[in-house]
């Protein structure tokens, strides 16, 4: 089984890269780290990077997560590839343009591109926000998965990931104490379909949700309290219609927790009534 130990960054290719590094300094409230060979790396907390953009196609998408060793990183390689993967070694250089000491790169089934890190850069620097969103930590991500059952399988079976609940067809999985570092949402491509970021207290979200209506930042959904995970929320859209999500109050999950099923309805998503688009769930939602 692959351990995976943290979660480290994304990488996200965006049609226009300016105009995304400064939503995402102004708008967001992340710090700006560096520009280097075309990639525009971003925080919102201690780790060295949580997002690098670059200038390309909107739907190019890579999730980074972290192992333990270098034995690890070639144990997975091996796992990955019994399993009928392609999985591409890292060279030096593409180390480096990711900030880290070594990495494997795989597609899992759903054809969503996953990088596994070894030794992923901290930084000397404590985070400075752009703007004080009250952003303390990177936190989880939607991805999109072709077959949700067969996705929450692999994930389950291969590395270290648990369910704690399931809306519908999408489990909420997790491999620590957080209740969801993946949501796995049912779609017919992949990549990440919305990316979240803790910030400290509700507080934080509801002066967030009129900063971003006063700047005419489309809400998806919120502000409202997920009826799974109990953490305070607003959804947004950035550029290339990515979704961003601000919450707090995450749910700690451990060893006796018990996933539970949830219908696909308002009350499911939203305890307070908030009313997403609900067809990011599945069919099933009508």
């Amino acid at each position: 089984m692959i351990n995976v130990t943290g979660f480290r960054y994304c990488r996200l290719g965006t049609a226009n890269l300016e105009e995304t590094v400064k939503f995402a300094k102004d708008i967001i409230g992340l710090e700006l780290v560096d520009i280097k060979d075309g990639f525009a790396y971003m925080r919102g907390d201690d780790r060295d990077h949580n997002i690098v953009y670059f200038q390309g196609d909107p739907n190019d998408h890579t999730v980074g997560l972290s192992i333990e060793t270098f034995d690890e990183l070639d144990a997975a390689e091996s796992t990955l590839k019994e399993q009928g993967l392609t999985v591409h070694r890292g060279s030096d250089a593409e180390a480096a343009a990711r900030r880290c000491m070594g990495y494997i790169n795989f597609k899992d089934n759903s054809g969503n591109s996953i990088d596994l890190t070894v030794r992923p850069f901290a930084s000397g620097k404590r985070y400075f926000p752009s703007r004080d969103a009250g952003i303390t930590e990177y936190s989880h991500i939607g991805l999109r998965v072709t077959n949700p059952r067969e996705a929450e399988k692999f994930w389950s079976n291969e590395f270290n990931f648990k369910t704690s609940d399931w809306i519908g067809w999408s489990a909420l999985m997790t491999f620590d104490q957080v209740h969801h570092r993946f949501a796995l949402f049912p779609s017919d491509r992949p990549g990440i379909q919305h990316i979240n970021f803790q910030v400290a207290e509700t507080d934080d979200i509801m002066k967030s949700n009129y900063f971003l209506m006063d700047r005419q930042v489309r809400i998806q959904a919120g502000p409202g309290r997920h009826s799974l995970s109990g953490a305070r929320f607003v959804y947004y859209y950035g550029p290339d219609n990515m979704i961003y999500e601000y919450s707090c109050g995450v749910r700690m999950v451990d060893e006796t927790w018990k996933p539970r099923q949830f219908p696909i309805n308002d009350a499911a998503f939203c305890a307070w009534g908030s009313r997403p688009d609900l067809d990011i769930l599945g069919p099933s939602s009508k």
